[in-house]
């Protein structure tokens, strides 16, 4: 016969914070993904574009940019053959490990970055962080930095 535990339920008021940080997580992504609509991109190119321009030699393995953005394998490279059709990216071997890949930022990729970025960055900025006081700002980000960082470390990542 199985044991029955107690659920913990949430009080009112962490029901009421849990939601409000899913409304918010839902509609602040919706709206950046909005703002980059005009330039031809998603939240994921946006994200892909930015580890790519900020790695030694504009270039990171397949695996380690899934790891890096929470995607599957699978729908990596679809995403990154969607990108490579916009010439933002490109595949190249791994000369170390014949069945490695590297995704690699193209110089059409790294324009669209420099010019995009400053529009992303605004849109942050309008949506998101001029809507906070800076303490506000610093007591979130010490509120949210532990989470990450233990949910980080479950992935097996530091």
């Amino acid at each position: 016969m199985e044991t029955e535990t107690a659920t913990p339920w949430l009080s009112e008021a962490e029901q009421c914070t849990w939601r409000t940080h899913l409304d918010v997580n839902r509609l602040l992504t919706y709206q950046l993904e909005k703002d980059l609509q005009p330039f031809g991109l998603t939240m994921n190119d946006y994200e892909i574009l930015v580890n790519l321009s900020e790695s030694d030699e504009l270039r990171l393995r397949m695996s380690d940019l899934a790891d890096v953005t929470l995607q599957s394998k699978s729908r990596l490279s679809h995403q990154i053959t969607r990108m490579e059709r916009a010439g933002l990216v490109r595949r190249e071997s791994c000369e170390s490990d014949r069945r490695g890949l590297f995704a690699v930022l193209t110089d059409a990729g790294l324009d669209t970055m420099r010019k995009v970025a400053p529009h992303h960055v605004a849109s942050v900025r309008r949506h998101f962080i001029d809507r906070l006081a800076p303490e506000e700002l610093t007591r979130l980000h010490a509120s949210l930095a532990p989470i990450a960082s233990e949910l980080r470390a479950k992935r097996g990542r530091h």
